[in-house]
């Protein structure tokens, strides 16, 4: 998923007046700070050594509070759970579910012990679920019962028939021949699955000293997260990173923050699945001592902002849609924000009147921009907080330390400065891989290294980067990124669609909703229900379009490609966007 504010180029009419006097579009974001060396284990552990006092994480929709000492402590308690239900290294572990204190626990608790973190989207449906889990084999699944209109127990037994039949922690089915736990988080108790609160006292004294054993044999370019990137054709990708992947993007952002420089509360309503939650988020401030908070189990504009006053935040993350609603909300100005100064702006388009409301009404003077991939852990870019008002608004930054940045044209040779062509990244956080998927590796990652973005950027003389378009008909709604074809390719299954394009159209509040153009087969009906309640069962909420327009062809070009730019331009005038 990408982090990053589009933006005008700039720079292309009044920078670079001479072409020729310019220099190439890259940049090494040196550095002399040093890469950590260690696992994210290692890390929390030195942290809690250091400040067992402290407190690391608040989870107020559940009333937990923990300080370093006692969140390391069931870090380990549930760590030793896992190798007692005989979880060995490298096997996976998905968590399916909203932001919990369990949904945490099990993020540090798996890395302690080798194994590999799979995030499962909250909104997914059984299909997606399905998919997800068969495609990693995981061995087992941490899942809430439910969230929302989402009843997860019920999915997983529509795609796992046998599963009330089954012995807890001995599934046996041919739909999921590698799963063989199902553990549910809640009081209640579920058949064929076993309790969290059951499971996380299931370590002994032997277990505890496999975990002691184990922390010296794990080396930090160890897989261990697992976070699905759909494509625009075909499935999802599992986008694998390391313990050095993001361990070390999380310390820099926290670093270009000044986490370092005192203690910090940070208030994360972002998703915890997502890179920005469980990276920028979670991850970041137990690198850096610093306390985490979870607000509610998916954002609510009241509860952050009561958050941020009650727990007196320093620190504050969001999409811009995020900010939007809480700076619109009916009460904003009753709320006492005056202990925020810092915090990141990321997962869509940054609008920069948005950004200037957020630094003089917020009181977030020092909030940063951040652009980045999942599959590059996730920043390459981030603005600073001592940059220029200017450029903290209309640019993504520069580059990361011990990150290089080029930008290339069709033929892969780099652009002069100032001018447009495709980002492109190279440096520790580029991930392994995706999971068991070569070919798609090999479309993604240049044999030298370099991880193509697909985003179309400009790089002026002094190495600020601004994102100017996407090279796919990528459509970010809300800081979500939805594949256009991976939608189609479902909606040609409905009997009377013909055929089908999904584009973005313009949104106030949430920069892009999805519109389904579609051509009906001959003879045939359809309301905009019809086509939506199709949807509703099947895929995630965020991919069911909120336009749905009948149309009876699409503009091509003379070579009888779809002019997807055109037909935006058509819906955004037809629906009065």
């Amino acid at each position: 998923m990408r982090f990053f504010r589009l933006g005008c180029v700039r720079c292309l009419a009044t920078t670079c007046a001479r072409l020729s006097d310019c220099s190439i579009s890259y940049r090494h974001g040196t550095s002399n700070v040093p890469l950590l060396g260690e696992t994210i284990g290692q890390r929390l552990d030195d942290v809690a050594r250091k400040h067992p006092s402290r407190e690391a994480l608040v989870v107020r929709h559940q009333h937990i509070r923990r300080s370093y000492a006692e969140f390391n402590e069931e870090v380990n308690q549930l760590a030793a759970s896992f190798l007692a239900l005989g979880l060995k290294k490298g096997e996976r572990v998905g968590i399916w579910g909203p932001n919990s204190h369990e949904w945490v626990l099990t993020q540090f608790a798996t890395a302690k012990a080798g194994l590999i973190l799979v995030n499962i989207n909250p909104a997914y449906r059984p299909l997606e679920a399905k998919y997800a889990l068969e495609k990693v084999g995981c061995k087992a699944l941490v899942s809430a019962p439910k969230f929302r209109s989402q009843h997860y127990y019920e999915i997983l037994c529509s795609i796992i028939p046998n599963l009330r039949l089954s012995s807890p922690g001995h599934l046996q089915t041919d739909k999921l021949p590698e799963l063989k736990t199902v553990i549910m988080t809640g009081q209640d108790r579920f058949d064929g699955t076993l309790q969290f609160e059951e499971v996380i006292k299931m370590g002994s004294s032997h277990e505890h000293n496999q975990l002691m054993e184990l922390t010296t044999q794990l080396k930090f370019d160890d897989p261990i997260n697992i976070q699905f990137t759909s494509g625009t054709t075909g499935n999802p990708k599992g986008a694998t990173l390391s313990h050095h992947n993001i361990l070390n993007n999380a310390y820099f952002v926290g670093l270009a923050l000044g986490y370092n420089d005192q203690e910090t509360r940070v208030c994360i309503p972002v998703p915890l699945y997502h890179c920005f939650g469980m990276v920028l988020g979670m991850l970041n401030c137990i690198v850096h001592g610093a306390c985490a908070v979870l607000p509610s189990g998916s954002f609510e504009a009241d509860a952050v902002l009561k958050t941020v006053e009650e727990e007196r935040i320093h620190s504050l993350y969001g999409t811009p849609t995020m900010f939007i609603d809480m700076l619109n909300h009916p009460d904003f100005s009753q709320y006492d924000l005056s202990s925020l100064y810092t915090g990141i702006m990321a997962g869509s388009p940054c609008p920069i009147e948005v950004m200037k409301r957020v630094i003089s009404n917020m009181n977030m003077e020092k909030v940063t921009i951040c652009y980045g991939l999942t599959e590059s852990s996730p920043v390459t870019f981030q603005t600073s907080p001592e940059d220029p008002l200017e450029q903290r608004v209309s640019t993504v930054g520069k580059a990361h330390p011990h990150t290089e940045a080029k930008v290339i044209d069709d033929n892969d040779c780099v652009v002069k400065l100032c001018v447009p062509g495709e980002l492109c990244t190279r440096g520790y956080s580029t991930m392994l891989g995706y999971w068991n998927d070569d070919e798609k590796t090999k479309e993604t990652i240049t044999v030298e290294g370099w991880l193509k973005t697909g985003d179309v950027a400009v790089m002026d003389d002094d190495g600020y980067v601004t994102v100017v378009g996407r090279k796919k008909d990528v459509v970010i709604r809300g800081g979500e990124n939805l594949y256009p074809t991976e939608i189609e390719q479902f909606l040609y299954k409905h009997p009377k669609i013909q055929d089908v394009q999904i584009i973005g159209v313009p949104d106030d509040r949430l920069g892009e909703e999805l519109c389904a153009c579609i051509i009906l087969k001959s003879n045939e009906e359809a309301t905009i229900e019809d086509i939506r309640e199709f949807c509703r069962d099947e895929i995630a909420y965020m991919k069911v379009p909120r336009y749905v327009v009948f149309v009876d062809s699409f503009p091509m070009t003379v070579t009888g490609k779809i002019q997807k730019f055109r037909l935006r331009e058509q819906m955004a005038k037809q629906l009065e966007l």
